[in-house]
């Protein structure tokens, strides 16, 4: 029998559907309770996912649960107050990017969780994405080489309507160090640190394009350069339709995906010199067409590119259930952070 964790959830937003349906299903984990600043919300969640019980008060919930795992889901300036709380009643604590606004307060909480003797997990869930892990693999096995170059761009329309575009109800990411972009950065740096762990030169663009006083910025192109190997971080609102590429680069080719429209495409040397950009067409173009498929499936079964969480959730549970280190280390975290600090950094800013 699997060992069960009790797990909890504070805040019931848009992104608590993936881990509440996460834990509603797994054999690892128990939902003991939800707790949202609204009773009717967190009602509405604890029926649809099988809580046992709901909360409006999270240090309630801690005191009369007492779970082993808290999911932290409300705004990122609320977390390091929660995830403190947490940790010092005892619990280990998996938190929504960013963990903390600024790489200064991430430090605190992570020597406090250490103090605890309890773990702090941020989610970085696109780095479990099946075509990422499937990149990772083909650096990890050298088909593509040593890694030079890494790019992640991602392109979203959030101008134009959604959560972050109400003049009237401001979301509180706008408070934020990077506006509305550092609900994204996270995901951006995690990428990158991926597979370019040490950097030494970061120079970043930022702006403001659409203009008005809502958004702080709409537009980020930054490079990151560490010895021979760079990296291209570009996010926009203004060129769509939307995706999130990644494109890494070695010695001896290179891969690239989609993760909003997920496919792989691979070009290494195949056949020799004159016959390799052949069967490189032949065999992206069979992946491409299978891509195609799987997503119209997806599309019609309502997928979204959540299932890395999914994957990085079940890694997690498991690592802490058998008393191991989570997949997300301190060092992936210090490093994702740290990128986010020295491209707000003013000194390095063009």
């Amino acid at each position: 029998m699997a060992t069960k964790l009790k797990s909890a959830v504070i805040g019931t937003g848009a992104i608590s559907k993936e881990h509440l349906k996460f834990l509603s299903e797994c054999d690892r984990a128990h939902l003991a309770g939800v707790c949202d600043l609204s009773n009717a919300a967190a009602r509405y969640a604890a029926r649809r996912f099988g809580a046992d019980s709901i909360y409006t008060d999270y240090r309630q919930m801690l005191d009369e649960v007492k779970p082993d795992v808290v999911h932290i889901l409300t705004p990122p300036n609320t977390h390091k107050r929660i995830a403190k709380d947490c940790l010092e009643a005892n619990v280990h604590v998996f938190c929504e990017k960013p963990i903390t606004p600024t790489y200064d307060e991430f430090k605190e909480l992570w020597a406090f969780s250490q103090s605890q003797n309890r773990w702090l997990i941020e989610n970085q869930n696109y780095c479990f994405n099946e075509q990422i892990l499937a990149i990772k693999q083909l650096v990890d096995d050298g088909t593509i080489g040593e890694v030079q170059e890494v790019e992640v761009r991602v392109a979203v329309d959030v101008r134009s309507g959604g959560p972050f575009a109400d003049e009237n109800l401001p979301n509180p990411i706008h408070k934020l160090p990077a506006g509305v972009v550092h609900d994204f950065i996270t995901h951006l740096c995690s990428l990158v640190v991926r597979f370019i762990p040490d950097f030494d030169r970061v120079s970043a663009a930022w702006s403001n394009h659409g203009g008005g006083d809502l958004f702080k910025y709409d537009d980020l192109d930054a490079i990151v350069i560490g010895g021979s190997k760079h990296a291209r971080i570009r996010f926009t609102c203004h060129a769509l339709p939307q995706c999130f590429f990644i494109t890494v680069r070695g010695s001896k080719g290179y891969a690239e995906t989609d993760l909003f429209q997920p496919y792989l495409r691979c070009v290494v040397p195949r056949g020799g010199k004159l016959l390799s950009p052949l069967i490189n067409h032949f065999v992206n173009g069979w992946e491409l067409m299978g891509a195609s498929m799987t997503n119209f499936r997806r599309k019609v079964m309502q997928k979204t590119p959540y299932e890395g969480l999914h994957r990085l959730l079940d890694k997690t549970y498991t690592a802490l259930a058998d008393g191991e280190t989570p997949p997300i280390t301190f060092e992936d975290m210090e490093r994702t952070n740290r990128l986010v600090q020295l491209l707000l950094l003013e000194a390095n800013q063009i």
